[in-house]
Parts: structure tokens; C-alpha cells; sequence
């Protein structure tokens, strides 16, 4: 009899946290509803108590509220505050912000563990900072041929400030460097899904800050100053994800590589992929949106696992840099290479 009262007891106390825990989710899940209609006080007062209790979505999506100053006064601070508390339980979401805003405020050294995670699962946000502290080498140790690859990546996912920080980096990284950062790009993008998988399976991640540059680095800092974007998402409610660039249905015929023309001894490489049929939809879209294009020859360059997407041929390496002005201008990395 005591054992069996005993399991009884048992299992009307998991009831009634079962029973418990019910109402928190629908206030969450009532909080999005009322954000999702501009009700944005209405949304906050839902979230507030879930938020106090724990519950990480709640949390993030509070930390998303006093950021925008939406339904309660913007305060960075409060904000900072709820991202991390989520971000300990392992949201990811509010893990990619806190390291935003932590790096946003000034505080570099505790930014780069999350900034690194967030970078690894394929943030280009997260790409775009960390590339620049690697650039500048001030906060982490200069690594020039990582900081071009993660800046590819961020340039690769549509990210304005990206694409023209690329442009600064090629008056000083060295073309070997800049030719391996490229190699290096394709496999970052191969590695982001099972990092984020790692990830989603491991939090929390390493926060101890990597060690600070033995002496500054005699380079001129990025002249973008980074900030978080203007628009919001909600857990429960989709982040807005950059849309992609429209492609023409018929794809790219597969070409060879070619050798190019006597007078053709340069080339230009507009991106490194491990699928090889990125590199043909590049292809096709750049095509469309950069008439310049049209008279080159694409070249699909093999190297181990990556494919790397290359057009020319060029006469000399002051035409392939010309055209590398237009391509970067229209928001797309690019690359000087020899053939």
C-alpha cells in the first residue's frame, strides 16, 4: 500500500506541473498573436510572467521588446539581460543577439565566444563581425586568411557592409591568402549545418574569450559601423531570413574547364562552393543582373571537395580588376586569380 500511495503521489505531482506548464506556452503562444497585430504592450504583458518562470522563448522574445523599445522603453541592458538568460538554456536566437549586442555596446571580449558559435552554424551577421575583429586583430589574434573567408561568406548572403569590406581587405591581404580564404569559404558553408546541429545538441558553448593579440595590428580598422538590424522576430513567430536572388529556370550548362586564351592569362572568381550546383545558379543569377558578364566564359574549377566558380579570360590583371569593381558594386564578392 505505502508503495503504491507512494507512485500515486508521484504522478499527480507530474500532473500538475504537466497542468502548470500549459498556461506559460499559451501566454507565449498569445504574446506572438498579439505582436504579430502591432499589440505590442498586450504582447510583453503575456510574455513578462513565462519570462520570470524560465521559459527561453519568453525570455528571447522579451530581450527582442526592450531592444526595439516596442510595448516598454528601449533599454539595451534589460535587453542584454534577458538574451543571456535564454541564451544559457540554449536558444539560439537569443544566442546570436546577445553576441550582436554584446559586441554592439563595446564589449568585444565577451562577444567573440558567441559570435564564433554564431558564426560557425552560418550567421552572417555573426561572419561579418567576427571577420572584422580578425582583420583589425586588436580583441583576437589576426587571422587575415579566416577573417577574408568569413567576410566572403556574410558578402555571399546578401550583406551590403560585407561586400564592401572585401573591397578594403583587397588593398592588404596578399593573393595567396586571399586565394586560400576562398578554399576556405566552401568549407565553412559545408561545415554550418552540422555545427548548428553540434550546437543545438551541446549549449552551452565555450564562453572563456580567446586570447587577445600580443600587439596591435598596423592596419586601418573597417569603416562600417556595425549595428543590429531594424527588423524583428519573435520566437514563435519566424525571423525574416534574406530573401534569395531569383535565378532563371533553365540552369547553366555544365562547362569544362578551359584553358584560356594566349592573351587571356587572368581570370576572375566570383565564389568557391561545395556543391557544385551553387556555382552554376551563381552563375545564372549574376548573368542576369551584371551585363558585364555576358561576354565572359564561366569556368567551373575543381580543387578537392570545392568547386570553385571562375570567369574570364582576361588580357591583362588591370581588366580582371576593372570587372571585379563592377561585380562588387552589384553586391557579390570577387577575386583576381592567374589561370
Amino acid at each position: 500500500m505505502a508503495t503504491g500511495s507512494h507512485l500515486s503521489k508521484s504522478l499527480l505531482a507530474a500532473m500538475a506541473l504537466l497542468v502548470l506548464a500549459t498556461p506559460a506556452r499559451a501566454d507565449v503562444k498569445a504574446g506572438v498573436d498579439a505582436w504579430s497585430r502591432g499589440e505590442y504592450e498586450a504582447a510583453v504583458k503575456q510574455w513578462r510572467d513565462p519570462a520570470i518562470k524560465g521559459d527561453p522563448d519568453a525570455q528571447f522574445n522579451m530581450g527582442q521588446a526592450y531592444k526595439m523599445g516596442r510595448g516598454v522603453k528601449t533599454d539595451l541592458n534589460v535587453a542584454l539581460d534577458w538574451y543571456k538568460k535564454a541564451a544559457a538554456q540554449g536558444h539560439l536566437q537569443a544566442a546570436d543577439s546577445y553576441g550582436h549586442l554584446l559586441h554592439y555596446q563595446g564589449k568585444v571580449s565577451e562577444s567573440l565566444p558567441y559570435l564564433q558559435a554564431s558564426a560557425d552554424r552560418g550567421d552572417p551577421r555573426a561572419q561579418y563581425l567576427l571577420a572584422t575583429e580578425l582583420f583589425n586583430g586588436v580583441h583576437i589574434g589576426k587571422d587575415w586568411v579566416r577573417a577574408y573567408a568569413l567576410m566572403t561568406r556574410a558578402s555571399s548572403a546578401g550583406m551590403a557592409p560585407a561586400s564592401r569590406s572585401l573591397s578594403q581587405m583587397d588593398q592588404f591581404i596578399p593573393l595567396e591568402q586571399r586565394q586560400a580564404a576562398t578554399v576556405l569559404a566552401g568549407e565553412l558553408e559545408q561545415r554550418a549545418g552540422k555545427a548548428r546541429a553540434a550546437q543545438v545538441a551541446g549549449f552551452p558553448i565555450n564562453t572563456t574569450p580567446p586570447p587577445k593579440s600580443a600587439k596591435p595590428v598596423e592596419v586601418p580598422p573597417s569603416k562600417v559601423t556595425p549595428g543590429f538590424p531594424e527588423d524583428i522576430a519573435v520566437a514563435g513567430n519566424p525571423p525574416q531570413k534574406p530573401k534569395p536572388i531569383p535565378v532563371k529556370p533553365a540552369p547553366l550548362k555544365p562547362a569544362p574547364v578551359k584553358a584560356a586564351a594566349k592573351d587571356g592569362a587572368w581570370r576572375i572568381q566570383l565564389g568557391a562552393f561545395s556543391d557544385e550546383a551553387n556555382a552554376r545558379n551563381l552563375w545564372t543569377s549574376l548573368e542576369s543582373r551584371i551585363a558585364d558578364l555576358a561576354s565572359l566564359q564561366p569556368y567551373l574549377k575543381a580543387a578537392g571537395n570545392v568547386t570553385r566558380l571562375q570567369a574570364g579570360p582576361f588580357a591583362s590583371k588591370s581588366d580582371a580588376d576593372a570587372m571585379c569593381v563592377k561585380v562588387k558594386a552589384a553586391g557579390q564578392a570577387c577575386l583576381t586569380v592567374p589561370r
